[in-house]
């Protein structure tokens, strides 16, 4: 029997040795606290490093339960077991536990290893880069803690969402489990989102996982010191994020053009071939933004992951990267966590006594071991001119990335855990990435303001949006069942508070090797594997993979990444630039040519939804069942997804052209199935054609198009005048495309692209609204200011009605103005 202990600012029940604290962080927004034999923990959380203060409840004591009730929310805690339910302002439940209590706490001890600075260690290299283990070891006790496992009761007609990125193609988790660990292949954050509209936001980073299928619904963690989660609530999917993004931080903005394209492969060997591959995309006049170096930019016989140049391949930096920036492009760079070899980067983190037991990872955990490592980034790489970090491998110890067997899940799991756990502290075997993302992101800040942090990794956790963070599905192989599994995995990532997601379009691994279970993508015609570890010069017989069915296959991948919050090219086997796929005047070279200027077409919408992202918790990526909850069909829906509030999306993800071996499919239909949302009308984004929604059409889906669809009363801002990279033609004019038939508006952003002067109010919104009955445009005054503001900006008003487009042109100097159609 649970019994109330005190009421404060925290709402704090006793059973027995068993302590329930109840804490309104706002009113929409509980915090549950559970522990057992020992107080309450000081917060030390590596997820909501500054939790707002608590705010009062009232509390009302009935003969079954407790019921604690704020303005927006009401929790019953049962007498008998303290099982919770949540109920919103309505009296609606929104979810409960178990009548038998549904928190569990099982007391266990925490081991750790002690390695000695003198132990051998055992270097070695995989297909994901260099490895160092140390066997022996001391197993000393460290701390009690527990294993924790919440349970639930989810309504019959709701759907899940979350839990990061993975491998299975799942959508709505009903019915579903995930193993949440980290691995090459698997992006964990641990929070779920209802369509009832609610979060659960778990604050632990052990080994988890989830369950909602035949052996109950709940989420288990390893080792926890107190179950700790929040329940956050709203009126809509968005007003949930936001409520995530107060305990977890802002998304800071990302550079205008990290929305660009970007261009990537394993791997450009040195400065001379990619400052060709930009010049050849200028030359072509292909837009490009990004141009990225691999692994191996560090010097030859060098060890691995030394953050500096190799003076053979790259014996001018500064001068290399101001000619990227000559010719408006950018310039990733990977780094690692590993360091072997004995390179300069590892013997400091030894001698400084910074690194963890295998003496070749460096301790993200520590402070004073994110900021060497930094430093060393910074001297070797940032202060050459570079512009943009990958954080690869993020996930230090992951080990079943061998063998030509697949292993079992559960085999998976024991593999990598096991590995980590020797190294890691096995409460926080999930979090290194959020850590070294911290230790990119506060070194960049603290050496200038004038370059916005972009890291792209593999790795995630929640809160690490806050750190600039871009992270991808991992190493993926060139099949149409990857890219028909990528669409889910990315909505479920997107859904957690963690924004920006791509993939590698075309798949990693395109050809087929029967010794590693990894690398099994569909098409042999034209591989040639890793690039050699020593090369100089790029492989003249790199000339792309012959094969038509991949070029079919890369081309609808493409079409989709043109809509992903992040439009990037990558893999290994064979290069990825457009000349890989025919010339000009050919189906496949045209289509990808299309779709990558219509990204650029698309940036003031982009950039305006990514503005969104920062100022109001917006989610770029959105599963139909979270925009339209209403409407119980939309929860199995795992092909089309909403691209920032106006676009959905639609990928083929059926090849109806070319098999492997360049094999002719003869008969296929060049059309996929839509399903439209109930509630509105839709809008074919191509030609504005109108249809009702609730139902499944045939949509047109030849090889030039993928089907798109906007709501009626969509504003759409574009730039229609073609442009080689983000920055190139600021003044350019705008179209402002409306599709009629309801009434609309949108926030259209602008900043200087770049620094954080947007912290300080340096941007400005113009507000678009259309008004259906009246068919007028209005304009609203542009509020805010920033040094490189455009003043004057010709605006091309286009009206799609009734099957016809109206045209109409205004100069807009900031000043509200109204533009009339003929009604």
């Amino acid at each position: 029997m649970y019994t109330l202990e005190s009421h404060g600012p925290a709402v704090i029940f006793a059973c027995g040795e068993r302590r329930l604290r109840v804490q309104f962080v706002t009113s929409a927004i509980v915090r549950v606290t559970v522990t057992e034999g020992r107080p309450f923990k000081p917060h030390t959380s590596l997820i909501v490093e500054t939790p707002p203060p608590a705010v009062a409840c009232t509390l009302e004591e009935q003969p079954e339960a407790f019921v604690l009730r704020t303005a927006a929310l009401r929790v019953h805690v049962a007498r008998a077991t303290g099982a919770l339910s949540y109920f919103d302002a309505a009296d609606r439940l929104l979810v409960r536990e178990p009548e038998r209590g549904g928190k569990w706490l099982t007391p266990r001890d925490v081991i750790r290893n002690v390695y000695r600075k003198d132990a051998a260690i055992a270097a070695g290299q995989s297909i994901d880069g260099a490895r160092a283990n140390v066997e022996e070891c001391d197993r000393v006790f460290d701390r009690h803690a527990f294993e924790a496992k919440l349970e639930f009761v989810f309504s019959p007609d709701e759907a899940l969402f979350g839990f990061g990125s993975h491998e299975e193609g799942y959508g709505n988790l009903r019915g579903k489990a995930r193993e949440l660990y980290q691995q090459n292949m698997k992006a964990v954050v641990p929070y779920f989102v209802s369509t009832r509209n609610y979060g659960v936001l778990l604050d632990a980073y052990s080994l988890m996982t989830f369950h909602d299928d035949a052996f109950g619904s709940y989420v288990w963690a390893e080792v926890v010191d107190e179950l700790d989660y929040y329940v956050i609530t709203g009126d809509s999917f968005d007003a949930v994020t936001r409520g995530c993004h107060l305990l977890t931080g802002p998304t800071p903005m990302l550079p205008k053009w990290a929305f660009g394209y970007t261009q990537s492969k394993e791997r450009y060997v040195n400065a001379r071939e990619m400052l060709d591959v930009v010049r050849e995309y200028r030359r072509r006049r292909i837009p490009l933004d990004v141009i990225v170096l691999d692994w191996k930019s560090w010097p030859n016989g060098n060890g691995w992951g030394q953050k500096s140049f190799d003076p053979v391949r790259f014996p001018d930096p500064p001068a290399f990267t101001a000619a990227l920036h000559d010719l408006g492009a950018r310039l990733m760079v990977s780094i690692w966590p590993i360091m072997t070899g004995d390179c300069p980067n590892q013997r400091e983190l030894l001698e400084r006594d910074l690194m963890l037991g295998n003496q070749a990872t460096y301790n993200a955990f520590s402070p004073e071991a994110r900021a060497c490592y930094w430093e060393q980034a910074n001297r070797g790489l940032f202060a050459q001119g570079i512009d943009a970090w990958w954080c690869d491998c993020t996930e230090p110890f992951e080990a079943d990335w061998s063998g030509a067997v697949k292993p079992e899940p559960h085999h998976r799991l024991a593999i990598n855990t096991g590995q980590a756990r020797r190294y890691l502290d096995e409460g926080c075997l999930s979090a290194y990435s959020l850590l070294h993302s911290k230790g990119i992101y506060e070194g960049q800040r603290r050496a200038t303001a004038a370059k916005r942090v972009i890291n792209l990794t593999r790795s995630s956790y929640a809160g690490q949006h806050r750190y600039g963070t871009i992270t991808w599905s991992g190493d993926i192989c060139a099949t149409w069942e990857t890219l028909r599994r990528s669409i889910p995995e990315g909505l479920n990532f997107c859904v957690t508070g963690e924004p920006y997601w791509s993939v590698d379009i075309g798949g990693f691994f395109i050809n087929h090797d029967p010794k590693l279970w990894f690398w099994r993508g569909d098409y042999a015609d034209g591989c040639r594997g890793l690039t050699e570890m020593t090369a100089l010069e790029p492989d003249p017989k790199d000339t792309g993979c012959q094969d038509r069915g991949y070029w079919e296959l890369y081309t609808r991948w493409l079409q989709y990444g043109a809509f992903l919050p992040i439009f990037r090219s990558h893999g290994t086997d064979a290069a990825r630039e457009i000349w890989r796929f025919g010339e000009a005047g050919t189906p496949f070279y045209d289509t990808i040519a299309e779709y990558i200027r219509l990204r650029y077409e698309l940036l003031p919408y982009i950039y305006s939804a990514a503005a969104q992202v920062t100022l109001a918790s917006a989610t770029l990526m959105r599963p139909l069942a979270l925009d339209f909850p209403a409407d119980p069909r939309t929860h199995a829906v795992t092909d089309q997804f909403r691209f920032g509030p106006s676009l959905m999306v639609c990928p083929v993800t059926q090849p109806m052209y070319f098999g492997p071996n360049s094999t002719p499919i003869e008969g296929a239909a060049k059309s996929r199935s839509v399903y439209l949302p109930a509630g509105t009308t839709w809008c074919d984004f191509w030609t504005g054609a109108a249809h009702k929604g609730g139902r499944t059409i045939e949509a047109a889906a030849p090889l030039e198009t993928i089907p798109v669809f906007v709501p009626a009363g969509t504003i759409l801002p574009l730039s229609p005048e073609p442009q080689q990279y983000t920055d190139e033609k600021p003044d350019a004019p705008y179209e402002i495309r409306i599709y009629a038939g309801a009434n609309g508006t949108f926030d259209l952003y602008e900043d200087a692209g770049d620094s954080y002067a947007y912290e300080q109010g340096a941007y400005s919104l113009i507000r678009l609204t259309w008004k259906q009955r009246s068919r007028r445009l209005t304009i609203g005054a542009r509020q805010g200011t920033f040094p490189t503001q455009v003043t004057t900006r010709e605006y091309r008003v286009v009206l799609l009605a009734d099957g016809q487009r109206t045209t109409k042109t205004v100069t807009y100097t900031g000043a509200a103005l109204t533009v009339a159609f003929q009604t």
